[in-house]
């Protein structure tokens, strides 16, 4: 089975090592919940940017790629490539993390219309935007597994 969270198999690792609520998917957010500072921003910062240098050198993760391409984000055109780059940028220097969106509820215009208004957010806000957001790509990807 694929990973669930992108290169952090500890949070899959942690749930493993405790008793299960019978709700896979809470189990596994309750272990995010409780990681320290630090490992949350790690789990953050192992996502990559939407459109970015992984998706045009092609080291994305299998599900990564396929989630992305559901989006439209393996096909942008030239500007829409700049915009999400020059957004992309702006987001990573404001908040020293990648933009991180369940890219499979949504599509392009909503990805960008939603990196624009997030820009706005204070930090904090950003992280449990984050944390939120991957909760919602491991709940399609427990599903896909099931």
């Amino acid at each position: 089975m694929a990973a669930l969270f992108e290169h952090s198999p500890w949070v899959e690792e942690r749930a493993d090592a405790r008793p299960s609520s019978g709700d896979r998917h809470a189990d596994l957010m309750a272990v995010v919940a409780e990681a320290s500072d630090a490992e949350r921003l790690a789990l953050i910062r192992a996502h990559p940017e939407l459109a970015g240098k992984a998706a045009v050198d092609r080291t994305l993760t299998d599900a990564s790629a396929a989630e992305q391409a559901s989006a439209g984000l393996d096909r942008l055109s030239p500007e829409e490539f700049e915009r999400f780059h020059a957004l992309n940028s702006a987001y990573r220097e404001r908040f020293g993390f990648p933009f991180i969106i369940c890219v499979r509820l949504t599509d392009k215009a909503g990805i960008l219309a939603a990196m624009e208004a997030r820009l706005a957010h204070t930090r904090e806000e950003e992280i449990a935007t984050a944390i939120a957001e991957i909760g919602k790509i491991t709940r399609l990807r427990l599903e896909d597994a099931a």
